[in-house]
């Protein structure tokens, strides 16, 4: 399947300000199941320095600055991408890891210990996710299924366009979340489990006359089949409908656009529209 999206963020100021240097996370990565077509990215004003880079997580970004005060900032992004994973389970663990006690047996731990790092101990996400384990069996697959359906069921998602995250105790106690609320509660829960999780920026298909908005779900790391996504705001793993900007140990290291200004009492007002159009290959 093939994928176009148009994505317009712009952010306008009350009075002119200084533009610290922004680190853009908006180029869709490129693996086995999601291939990069075409890709552009347009900035106005015309920053007076532009680099590309991988950050520490591996995203390929594009870090932007500017010499000049602006009254705005607008970033446009035109893509295709081909989305080739129909069956989210086409994979084999390698022995040992279909048990959560054993998944890690034969994987480098050093290289996977950060993901595994929790950053907001909650005795109830601990409780919770040992429950799950327990209904599941130990099992790794069962575990993972059973837990997005349990956050779908127990916390409603909802759209919040701005703020940080919820921590994993507050999103359980909230009648509803946002998808990136529900991404990290899914995380935690895993890494209690002594999974490895992480956090994942992108874009979710829905139906052509909906309006769209930055998603945000988990990818977890099983030997075998590498990362995977799972969607707690739908209860599902990650297949066709997915499209991956950026991955992170922690929401900030994922976030689409990084950055900051200075101006005198300045005040700064955004907007954003995503348009996604799919078509079978």
């Amino acid at each position: 399947m093939r994928i176009d999206v148009c994505h317009l963020s712009e952010y306008r100021y009350s009075t002119p300000v200084f533009l610290e240097p922004h680190l853009l996370r908006l180029r869709p990565r490129s693996d086995g199941a999601q291939e990069l077509l075409r890709f552009e990215l347009t900035v106005a004003p015309a920053p007076a320095g532009r680099a590309h880079l991988l950050d520490a997580e591996g995203n390929a970004c594009t870090r932007i600055l500017y010499e000049q005060p602006a009254e705005f900032l607008r970033i446009e992004t035109r893509f295709e991408v081909s989305l080739t994973r129909a069956n989210p389970f086409d994979f084999v663990l390698e022995p040992d890891a279909d048990r959560l006690d054993s998944i890690y047996n034969r994987t480098p731990m050093l290289l996977l210990a950060p993901y595994r790092t929790r950053a907001n101990e909650s005795a109830e996400v601990t409780r919770l996710a040992a429950q799950v384990a327990q209904d599941s069996g130990g099992k790794t697959i069962a575990f993972l299924a059973n837990l997005g359906k349990l956050i779908r069921e127990r916390v409603r998602m909802a759209v919040r366009p701005t703020g940080y995250p919820y921590t994993p105790e507050e999103c359980l106690r909230k009648d509803e979340a946002s998808c990136r609320d529900l991404a990290v509660l899914f995380m935690d829960a895993c890494r209690a489990q002594g999974l490895a999780a992480r956090f994942v920026s992108g874009y979710k298909r829905g139906e052509p006359d909906q309006e769209h908005h930055l998603h945000a779900w988990a990818e977890v790391f099983l030997p075998g089949a590498g990362w995977r996504g799972f969607d707690p705001s739908l209860g599902l793993a990650v297949a066709q409908d997915h499209i991956v900007l950026a991955t992170g140990q922690a929401p900030s290291t994922a976030a689409p656009v990084t950055g900051s200004f200075r101006g005198d009492q300045a005040q700064a007002e955004f907007t954003t529209s995503i348009a996604i159009a799919a078509r079978h290959a």
